[in-house]
C-alpha cells in the first residue's frame, strides 16, 4: 500500500484528471480500512486551501490541471433546444447534464446528434454549469429505430419515426422488409448507404398495428429498451425457484397486513403496530415492517438475478407492467398474498411516544398475512365507514398502526423534509385499451402511514449496514447546486421575493417558501421552479444524505419485487448479520460503483418511458378535439416557444413563440419569461392561459397549441431590454436543435 501524505495524493490527481473521486483515489492508491479516513482528511484540508477544487459532488481535481477530455455520448435535447450529454465512464461527476458548446478550435466534422459520440474537453463556466467543446466525433449512432412501415405499390416502403427527437426515416428495399404490412409497427436498423440519397434501412422486428390503441406502451417500451417478455427459461426458473435454506423466525401468528393501491399487482411490504410492552417505554409502539425475502429466490448470477439486473426496475404503464421478475415470483411465491405462507425479510423496530426511535433489529422469518386491503378500504375503516373486508381489522390492527404513525408524524414534523405537494394523475383506459380519462389520485392518511413505515425501515437498512461498516447502495438526494440556487434566488427577486444567498439550504427554508407563495396568485410559479431547483435522487456506494426527506442516511429496502437496488441491500444485510448463505457476493461488493451506475441509467429509462406512453394515450385521446379550447397553465418556457399542461387532462402541448403575435419576443432567464420587446408585455412561468388545440399528432404525441389569453402587461418600472443584448425570437423563425414541439417540463413526482 501507498503511503498516504498530501504528495502522493496530489500526484495522481495529476495524473488521473478525469477519473478522481474519492473510490478510486482510493483504490489507485492501494488505500483501505483506517487510511480511508485519513484520505478523506487530505482531501478536505487540500480543498480548504484552494489546492484542489470539488469537481460535481464526488470528485477533485488539482488547480492547475487543464480541463479533463473524455468521451461525450449525446442524450437529448433540453427545453431550450441545447444538445446535451454525459460524459461516458463518469456520469456524475460534472453535473447532471453537459452542455454541447461547439468545436474545440477548427473543425472539418459536422456537429454531433442525439446518441452521437465525441472526444470532447469539458469545462465548468462562469454561471456553474458544465460544457462540452469537441475535439473530434468518433461515433455516428448505429441504433435501431421505432417507427410506423408504408408500404411501397411495388414492395418496400418507408419507415418514419415515431419520437419527437428522433427525426430519421429509412428506405426500405423489399428484400429488407420482412414480415411487416402497411401500418404496422416496427424495429428497423441502418444499412450501409452510398451518397447523399434517402438512408436504407432494414426491418428487424414487427411489434404490432400502429392503430392498435395498446401501441402507445410498445412504443415506449422499444424507444427505451424496456423488455416485454421474459425468454422461456427465464419463466422456468422463475417457476421452478424455491427458497434458499436458513433459519427463519415464526411470525405467524402476528397479524400482519398489506396495504396497497386496489389496483396493485404486486404486494412487498407488510406492517403491524402494537404499543410496546416494555413498562420503561410508557406510550411508546412497537412496529414491525416485513418485506418480501426475494434474495432467497434469486441466487446471485442465476438466471433470474442476470434478467432481473438487466432490468433494474419493474417499469408501470396504463395498460400493462413490465415487471423485473417473471409473474410466477413477482405475483407469486414472492408476493404477501393474504392468507398464504410466506417468506420475509423484517425490521422490528421500536420507538418512544413522540417517535423516536429506541432500537431496531433484523430479522429473517416466515408470514402470512392476515389480510391484503386498500388504501380506500383502510382509510373508509378509520373515517367510520368500515367495509366487509377492513371491518373486523379496524380495532385489532388499523387503530394501532394509526396511532404509531401518528407519534412517527410528530417526528417527520420535526424533521420537515421537503413539502412539495404534487398531485399523481392517472391515465384510465378501457378494455379495449381506450382513454376514458384522467382522474387525480387521491391522497389519504393510509398513503402517508405506509410512506413513513417505509421510510423508517429504509432509514434501518442505512444503519445496520453503516453499524456493521458494510458496503451498501445508498438512496442519496443531493441538496440543490449553487447554479440552481442562484438562478431561484433571481426568479424571487423578479417576484419581490427575498431569498438570502448566505443563508443555509435546508428542506425547511423551501417548505417556508412554499407556505408564503400559497398566500399569493403566483403559487403555482414559485412550486415549480421550486422542483426543478431540486437535484435528482441517484443511488451511490458513497453517502451523500437525503435532501428532500431530510435524513443524514437512506437506502432502498422495502420494494425488491420492483427494484434491484433493493435486493442488493437484502443480500448486504444477509451477509452482515449472518442470516444465510445468500449474502452479498464479493464479485458484487467490488462492483457496487458501476451497478449503482447502471440502476440509475435504467431508472431514468423507466421514468421516461412510463412519461412517454402516458404522453401518447393522451395525445390520442384529445386527437378528435382539434378546434376545441382548454383552460391550462404554463410550465415552461424556451427560447423559442412556451410549454402549457392543460388543466383537464394534464396533458403538455407546446405553443411556437412565433405564433405569440406581432411583435419580437426574447427569452428573459431570470424570470422564466417570453417578453415582446416594444411592448415589455409577458408570458411567465405559472401563468394560468386559455389556449386551443390546433394538432395532435398521436404517434409523435405531439400537442400543438395556439395561445387566446393576453400576455401579462409590462412590470412596473421595467426597461424593455436592448435587441442586441438579448436573443430574439423572430416570427417564422425555425428553432435550432430539436426543433418542432416538444414536451415541458414533466409532471408526476420524483423518485425518492
Amino acid at each position: 500500500m501507498t503511503e498516504i501524505t498530501r504528495q502522493t495524493v496530489l500526484d495522481y490527481l495529476a495524473a488521473n484528471p478525469g477519473d478522481t473521486n474519492k473510490r478510486d483515489i482510493a483504490k489507485g492508491l492501494g488505500v483501505n480500512g483506517e487510511a480511508r479516513r485519513q484520505l478523506r482528511q487530505i482531501l478536505k484540508e487540500l480543498e480548504d486551501e484552494g489546492v484542489v477544487s470539488r469537481v460535481g459532488k464526488r470528485a477533485f481535481a488539482r488547480n492547475d490541471t487543464p480541463p479533463p477530455t473524455g468521451i461525450v455520448e449525446f442524450i437529448g435535447i433540453d427545453e431550450h433546444g441545447d444538445l446535451i450529454g454525459k460524459a461516458v465512464g463518469r456520469e456524475g461527476l460534472f453535473g447532471p447534464d453537459l452542455l454541447y458548446a461547439g468545436p474545440r478550435g477548427r473543425r472539418r466534422d459536422p456537429d454531433p446528434g442525439v446518441k452521437d459520440r465525441a472526444l470532447c474537453d469539458i469545462e465548468e463556466g462562469r454561471d456553474g454549469l458544465w460544457r462540452a467543446r469537441m475535439i473530434k466525433r468518433i461515433e455516428t449512432r448505429k441504433d435501431t429505430l421505432i417507427g410506423i412501415f408504408e408500404q411501397m405499390k411495388h414492395g418496400g416502403g418507408t419507415v418514419e419515426s415515431t419520437s419527437r427527437k428522433d427525426k430519421r426515416s429509412f428506405l426500405i428495399f423489399p428484400g429488407d422488409q420482412g414480415e411487416a404490412v402497411n401500418g404496422d409497427l416496427v424495429r428497423c436498423e441502418p444499412r450501409q448507404s452510398r451518397g447523399h440519397g434517402p438512408k436504407r434501412g432494414k426491418i428487424i422486428e414487427v411489434l404490432g398495428n400502429a392503430d392498435n390503441p395498446r401501441a402507445a406502451s410498445l412504443i415506449a417500451m422499444a424507444a427505451h429498451d424496456i423488455p416485454d417478455t421474459f425468454e422461456p427459461e427465464v419463466i422456468a426458473a422463475a417457476e421452478a425457484a424455491e427458497p434458499v435454506e436458513c433459519p427463519r423466525e415464526d411470525l405467524t401468528s402476528i397479524p400482519l397486513i398489506t396495504i396497497d393501491p386496489a389496483d396493485a399487482r404486486d404486494h412487498d411490504d407488510a406492517v403491524f403496530a402494537e404499543p410496546d410492552p416494555d413498562p420503561k417505554n410508557p406510550g411508546g409502539w412497537r412496529i414491525i415492517v416485513a418485506i418480501a425475502d426475494v434474495s432467497a429466490f434469486v441466487p446471485f448470477n442465476g438466471i433470474l438475478d442476470k434478467e432481473a439486473y438487466r432490468r433494474s426496475n419493474s417499469t408501470y404503464f396504463p395498460d400493462r407492467v413490465a415487471s423485473m421478475l417473471p409473474k410466477a415470483l413477482s405475483a407469486g411465491e414472492c408476493s404477501l398474498k393474504e392468507g398464504e405462507l410466506r417468506c420475509c425479510l423484517a425490521f422490528e423496530m421500536f420507538f418512544s411516544k413522540d417517535g423516536s426511535k429506541l432500537r431496531r433489529r433484523i430479522l429473517r422469518g416466515m408470514m402470512r398475512s392476515a389480510a391484503g386491503v386498500s388504501y380506500e378500504e383502510a382509510q373508509d375503516a378509520i373515517d367510520g365507514k368500515p367495509g366487509e373486508k377492513a371491518g373486523p381489522l379496524l380495532e385489532p390492527v388499523l387503530k394501532p398502526l394509526w396511532a404509531a404513525w401518528h407519534a412517527l408524524d410528530k417526528k417527520r414534523s420535526e424533521r420537515a423534509p421537503l413539502d412539495l405537494d404534487i398531485p399523481e394523475r392517472k391515465v384510465e383506459l378501457s378494455p379495449e385499451g381506450e382513454v376514458l380519462g384522467v382522474r387525480v389520485r387521491e391522497r389519504f392518511d393510509a398513503h402517508k402511514l405506509i410512506e413513513e413505515m417505509m421510510i423508517q425501515a429504509n432509514v434501518c437498512a442505512a444503519e445496520a449496514l453503516e453499524t456493521k461498516r458494510s458496503d451498501l447502495i445508498y438512496r442519496v438526494h443531493a441538496e440543490p447546486s449553487d447554479e440552481k440556487i442562484h438562478g431561484l434566488s433571481t426568479f424571487l427577486d423578479t417576484l419581490e421575493l427575498t431569498w438570502s444567498m448566505g443563508e443555509k439550504v435546508t428542506p425547511a427554508r423551501f417548505n417556508r417558501l412554499l407556505a408564503i407563495a400559497r398566500e399569493t396568485d403566483r403559487h403555482h410559479e414559485i412550486s415549480e421552479i421550486v422542483l426543478r431547483t431540486q437535484s435528482q435522487a441517484i443511488y451511490s456506494p458513497d453517502n451523500l444524505g437525503h435532501f428532500g426527506l431530510n435524513l443524514s442516511k437512506y437506502a432502498h429496502f422495502t420494494s425488491p419485487i420492483r427494484r434491484y437496488s433493493d435486493l442488493i441491500v437484502h443480500r448486504a444485510l444477509i451477509r452482515a448479520y449472518n442470516l444465510g448463505p445468500d449474502g452479498l457476493p464479493d464479485e458484487q461488493r467490488v462492483r457496487l460503483e458501476e451497478i449503482a451506475g447502471h440502476l440509475v441509467d435504467r431508472e431514468r429509462a423507466s421514468m421516461a418511458a412510463e412519461r412517454d406512453a402516458s404522453d401518447r394515450y393522451l395525445t390520442a385521446f384529445l386527437a378528435d378535439r382539434v378546434g376545441a379550447e382548454f383552460e391550462g397553465r404554463v410550465t415552461g418556457v424556451a427560447k423559442f416557444g412556451l410549454f402549457v399542461r392543460l388543466d383537464e387532462t394534464a396533458a403538455d402541448g407546446f405553443i411556437p413563440a412565433a405564433s405569440l403575435g406581432n411583435e419580437f419576443w426574447y427569452f428573459d432567464d431570470s424570470a422564466s419569461a417570453l417578453v415582446a420587446d416594444r411592448s415589455g408585455r409577458r408570458y411567465e412561468l405559472g401563468q394560468p392561459v386559455r389556449v386551443k388545440l390546433t394538432e395532435a399528432n398521436s404517434i409523435a404525441a405531439s400537442l400543438v397549441l395556439e395561445m387566446l389569453s393576453d400576455p401579462r402587461p409590462k412590470r412596473k418600472g421595467e426597461e424593455v431590454p436592448s435587441k442586441h443584448r438579448h436573443k430574439r425570437v423572430m416570427m417564422n423563425r425555425k428553432p435550432g436543435i430539436g426543433s418542432g414541439p416538444r414536451k415541458g417540463p414533466r409532471k408526476g413526482k420524483r423518485r425518492r
